[in-house]
């Protein structure tokens, strides 16, 4: 039968998994006025914390989380479509030449289909106002569960037997609520959810994912806490059809040495795996560069391919690719040159579908290797998000460790161990450590929940952390806690939530906070180096900018692929940021590269700023700023490469100076300041 729909306070009580899943990825209401009796970053949210740890020490019934559920089918949206127009008296058109295919062990990411997952009640039964809930991922496009509107995507049916009785809302975004309205379920009877019901069936993920779970919670004696069962079932989201080929290069190569060439045909979100088959084809290979092979795409591959090359001569190369299909694709630029730092590019922070993200741990590394070509990679998943939560999941930590270990190839790729400190007090931070092992200090526990406290926890440790979207939504960094000199020598300034480095910056940051940007606090005396990354949660570390939305890079310098020489790198601030893009940037303030300290004299310090700058783009302007301010802007009409000497003069103590290089698109890179002292 058919359930009621009504609905109770209990049961709306029960909404604030989703609303704080919302909350992580930037949604929710306006920050609050900082409490001054409890005092924290601007708009710092302690009633987050406070749900937080509510919801953590409150006690779990042992019939929560009870029973088991699985996969009944899955089945194209256009499969069962014409059966419920007819059904409803409804005359749509359709394409006779539209096969809607056999029943999905996957479904193709974007289109719809129907859910079909039984529950079956645990030993301990569920009491009379206690309740079964379905959680779809709340992000990425997926339908949310209703049960109203048989027109709508998301429709909903639920079947029962006997003299059952639930009642089936919407109590929030992707989550709905079945509470047991009559005599009490017992142990073995089963309930049967249909998610996709309707006319439409539901919207999968728009993205590519192994095991997207439909989350199954049950509050077992109805005292409005609910547990997931841990083995919920999930499908597999693949990708759409071929529409982008991505073709990567390093950023330099030294002649005569060999390099790697990284080809990927993606779909149009950006996700991998495709079955497009062929080769790629190179327009006017430049002389002195030699193919070690073809770039043959192959079903087993998941549409990707490399080959190694050897550049004999001096200079700048970008290749242009065909593909199959008629894709085309434009690499970024690779500098051959005997002399200057070697650049390795990291994310060093993103998402996995082990807190809010999509996709797997494992697939997150492989994509970061094998698809964005990257050099260095965290996964930085939060420390109490998710089902369920990191902190109190040692299976999931273990499982993060593991693909750390299995992806570290030092030499080659550098894979660290990390997590996010995801405080809606202080603002969030990421952490890694430059060594297989590690703890999450979660802050949520009182006994991490500032920075002070988790920097004397990580104390003597390979490790570091990094604050993040600083300056503005989704919450603001507290900086009146000065960052550790040792544990926090850089911090993160662009990410797909905009730019903290300052308010005249590309790409500002939403919900800026004036007086809190990167730039304010480095007028307070305070030694920053800068990167960017992606703070993705589609699956697509080193591409989040693929999306649509602003990004982030880290150009680590670095001659070495370790862990120990990206750690000294990191710590000495040789490093700059980008948006997204891999723009090649060189500063250096006389004989002192970017992140230097130089010691100040009585009568200040004069020096020539050279600054070199290979773009992917047409550049725009190459910005100058000192101490604050802008002191010089330099119009660049639409070159990709400029190299310029300015005289600098008389900088004191106290001061620094950067360089900021603007492409037409948008795209943009810092590098790290030079403080003197």
């Amino acid at each position: 039968m058919r359930s009621p729909h009504r609905t109770s306070s209990r049961t709306r009580a029960i909404a604030l998994g989703a609303f704080l899943s919302a909350l992580a990825c930037g949604a929710g209401p306006e920050p609050l006025a900082t409490d001054p009796e409890r005092p924290g970053s601007p708009g710092a949210r302690w009633e987050i914390l406070d749900m937080l740890r509510e919801d953590a020490e409150r006690p779990r019934h042992p019939a929560d989380g009870g029973g088991r559920a699985w996969l009944v089918e899955s089945v194209s949206a256009l499969r069962t479509a014409p059966a419920l127009r007819n059904e409803l008296g409804i005359e749509v058109e359709t394409d006779p030449g539209i096969d809607p295919g056999p029943e999905l062990e996957a479904i193709t990411a974007g289109t719809s289909g129907r859910f079909t997952i039984a529950y079956e009640v645990g030993p301990l039964g569920i009491a009379t106002g206690g309740g079964i809930f379905l959680q779809v991922s709340p992000f990425w496009g997926w339908s949310t569960p209703q049960v109203e509107d048989p027109h709508a995507p998301g429709y909903t049916e639920i079947e029962v037997s006997g003299d059952m009785e639930l009642s089936a809302v919407t109590l929030d975004q992707q989550l709905l609520a079945l509470e047991v309205t009559g005599r009490a379920l017992e142990a073995g009877e089963r309930v049967q959810i249909t998610f996709g019901a309707g006319i439409w069936g539901a919207e999968a993920d728009r993205y590519a994912e192994k095991n997207s779970r439909f989350w199954i919670g049950v509050d077992g004696d109805g005292d409005g806490t609910r547990s997931y069962l841990l083995d919920s079932p999930g499908v597999e989201i693949l990708p759409g059809p071929a529409a982008q080929l991505r073709v990567t290069l390093p950023s330099i190569a030294r002649p005569g040495e060999t390099f790697r060439i990284t080809v990927a045909v993606l779909d149009s979100e950006g996700s991998t795996g495709g079955s497009m088959t062929g080769e790629v084809f190179f327009d006017e290979i430049p002389p002195g560069l030699e193919l070690s092979g073809r770039a043959v795409l192959g079903v087993e591959s998941g549409g990707r391919a490399t080959l190694d090359a050897i550049a004999r001569e001096p200079g700048v190369i970008r290749l242009r690719a065909l593909g199959p299909g008629g894709l085309e694709a434009e690499s970024n630029p690779l500098l051959v040159s005997a002399a200057g730092p070697q650049i390795l590019w990291g994310d060093l922070h993103g998402h996995s579908n082990l807190s809010d993200g999509t996709g797997t741990a494992e697939d997150y590394f492989r994509y970061a290797r094998d698809v964005a070509a990257l050099d260095v990679i965290a996964l930085t998943d939060h420390d109490h998000w998710g089902i369920p939560p990191l902190d109190s999941s040692p299976e999931n930590w273990a499982e993060i460790r593991r693909q750390v270990r299995r992806f570290h190839a030092p030499g080659r790729f550098v894979a660290l161990l990390g997590y996010e400190w995801t405080s809606w007090v202080h603002g969030h931070r990421h952490v890694l450590y430059f060594e297989d092992e590690g703890e999450i200090y979660s802050s949520v526990d009182p006994a991490y929940e500032s920075p002070l406290q988790l920097w004397k926890a990580l104390e003597g440790k390979p490790a570091l952390t990094f604050a993040h979207h600083s300056a503005g939504g989704p919450i603001a960094t507290n900086w009146t806690i000065p960052p550790d000199p040792i544990l926090e020598p850089v911090t993160e300034i662009t990410s797909i939530h905009g730019s903290s480095e300052a308010l005249d910056s590309p790409t500002v940051i939403y919900d800026p906070v004036p007086g809190n940007f990167v730039r304010d606090v480095l007028d307070r005396g305070v030694r920053l180096g800068f990167i960017g990354s992606g703070d993705g949660h589609d699956g697509h570390p080193g591409l989040t900018q693929l999306g649509g939305s602003p990004s982030g890079l880290a150009a680590i310098l670095s001659e070495g692929h370790t862990r120990k020489e990206v750690l000294a790198a990191l710590r000495a601030r040789r490093v700059y940021a980008t948006n997204g893009p891999r723009i090649i940037l060189r500063a250096a303030l006389g004989a002192h590269p970017m992140g230097s300290i130089v010691p100040a004299t009585e009568v200040g310090i004069s020096e020539e700023l050279f600054v070199s700058v290979i773009a992917v783009a047409p550049l725009e302007r190459i910005d100058l700023i000192r101490s604050g301010h802008v002191v010089d802007s330099m119009e660049i009409d639409g070159l990709l490469e400029v190299a310029l000497q300015r005289d600098v003069e008389d900088l004191k103590a106290g001061e620094y100076l950067y360089v900021r290089a603007v492409q037409e698109d948008g795209g943009a890179a810092w590098s790290s300041p030079v403080f003197v002292e």
